[in-house]
């Protein structure tokens, strides 16, 4: 059972008794995807752990996170794989692993791999007024948006934090109409134009298929 979406954001997901010979350590946000995955290309052999969504507002916390759990985990699997892009980290999460020898998903975030690094890093001079945001996202709009900036208690804060922006750019990796209603709804909170894109799951299906 996938825990809520507040649990994952909270508290991340445990992993079960060691199943599989490769341990995915991943953000919250991704454990759906990632569980979706497993289940459609019967991965049996990756066993999942996610750290707490909120790490994304904390992203100094990642790294040390990521290292812990590779030493609590290190006698139960022949291998471990993180399911984080770079995520704020400055390098420090991608130096952490090449000392550890792990490997981690390619990209500066996950709006990257979700669009597919290469047409991201195509469009990024022409998008970098736009703000994106996910499945998890719409559905945690509140939590990691609007509760966090103060916009909940100080709506006129909306200009000096989204003034520059024209547009939000929803990626959506279900095709999900009540969802895509939601994020629609999100960028008129925020007074910007709205575009979907159906991205699916870019670049982590490739990422995840070469273990």
């Amino acid at each position: 059972m996938i825990p809520s979406d507040a649990e994952l954001t909270e508290n991340g997901l445990d992993t079960q008794t060691p199943r599989g010979r490769i341990l995915l350590i991943a953000c919250g946000a991704l454990a759906r995807e990632i569980v979706d995955l497993k289940a459609a290309n019967g991965w049996t052999h990756l066993d999942l752990t996610c750290l707490p969504a909120k790490y994304h507002l904390y992203p100094e916390k990642i790294t040390d996170a990521v290292r812990a759990t590779i030493a609590k985990h290190r006698d139960n699997y022949d291998d471990f794989f993180v399911v984080y892009a770079d995520c704020g980290t400055g390098g420090g999460l991608q130096a952490a692993c090449e000392e550890l020898g792990v490997k981690m998903v390619a990209g500066p975030h996950c709006y990257s791999f979700f669009e597919g690094n290469d047409a991201f890093a195509a469009k990024a001079d022409d998008e970098f007024t736009s703000f994106y945001l996910t499945d998890f996202l719409v559905r945690q709009f509140d939590a990691f948006i609007i509760k966090p900036m103060g916009l909940d208690r100080h709506p006129e804060l909306r200009d000096m934090y989204f003034g520059n922006y024209e547009k939000l750019i929803y990626q959506a990796q279900t095709d999900d109409p009540d969802l895509t209603e939601k994020a629609r709804k999100c960028a008129d909170r925020l007074g910007l134009k709205f575009e979907r894109r159906l991205t699916g799951y870019g670049d982590l299906t490739a990422a995840l298929k070469e273990l």
